[in-house]
């Protein structure tokens, strides 16, 4: 055998390290092949198909917000004599951020007056007179203060719009049944109730709070 023969057979630790980078790959696509779940297209395991459930998101939700909001209720003259005193610093100490204002939990006893549309004007004592407090009793909740009161749920959570305003629309749903379900809102007028909620603080001079309590006296 001459000299070029012997310089062209491969080396035993190079064919060493072929067959070992063999093994390495055939060991890389069965553990690639042993983490894969096979989903079948149509079942439940196929994300296409799973759809948002908003009444299942607002019962879950609800019990959640109700709680963080009876934590941090403030009580309404306090929370009036801030917001008269600096709005911006107010909605910073007490509020819960959202892109058209800040949301304030709140709580305040107070005698029902008239009724207009889905809301009960309140009339608490130490309120100044020009500050007009109504409280959402239905059948009708309108807006999303609820959702947005813990700064928890976010726009991100979800696929689209839809699902967003469907979550807020869901929470308020819940309030009708779990806060205002035994309660005849045509009823109430000069009546005394206890209630812990939520406003958006807009115009600080009309506040439009939506319940996660409501006790009639």
């Amino acid at each position: 055998m001459t000299d070029a023969t012997l310089s062209k057979s491969p080396r035993p630790a190079a064919r060493s390290y072929r067959w070992f980078g063999v093994a390495a790959a055939v060991v890389l696509v069965g553990a690639m092949a042993f983490d894969t779940k096979i989903v079948r297209i149509g079942s439940e395991n196929d994300v296409r198909v799973q759809k948002f459930s908003p009444q299942a998101f607002g019962a879950e939700q609800f019990p959640l917000i109700q709680q963080s909001v009876e934590t941090r209720a403030v009580d309404a003259v306090e929370l009036a004599q801030a917001i008269a005193a600096d709005k911006k610093a107010a909605g910073e100490k007490y509020g819960v951020a959202t892109s058209t204002g800040p949301v304030l939990p709140v709580k305040f006893t107070g005698v029902i007056g008239e009724r207009k549309a889905n809301y009960n004007v309140v009339a608490v004592e130490g309120l100044p007179p020009e500050l007009t407090v109504r409280v959402q009793t239905g059948p009708a909740l309108n807006g999303t203060d609820l959702r947005d009161a813990t700064g928890q749920i976010e726009f991100g959570q979800f696929r689209n719009q839809i699902e967003y305003q469907d979550a807020g629309s869901a929470i308020n749903n819940e309030v009708k049944t779990a806060v205002l379900g035994g309660i005849d809102p045509a009823s109430l007028s000069g009546k005394t109730v206890s209630v812990i909620g939520v406003f958006k603080l807009v115009n600080p001079k009309n506040w439009v709070v939506t319940p996660v309590r409501f006790d009639v006296k």
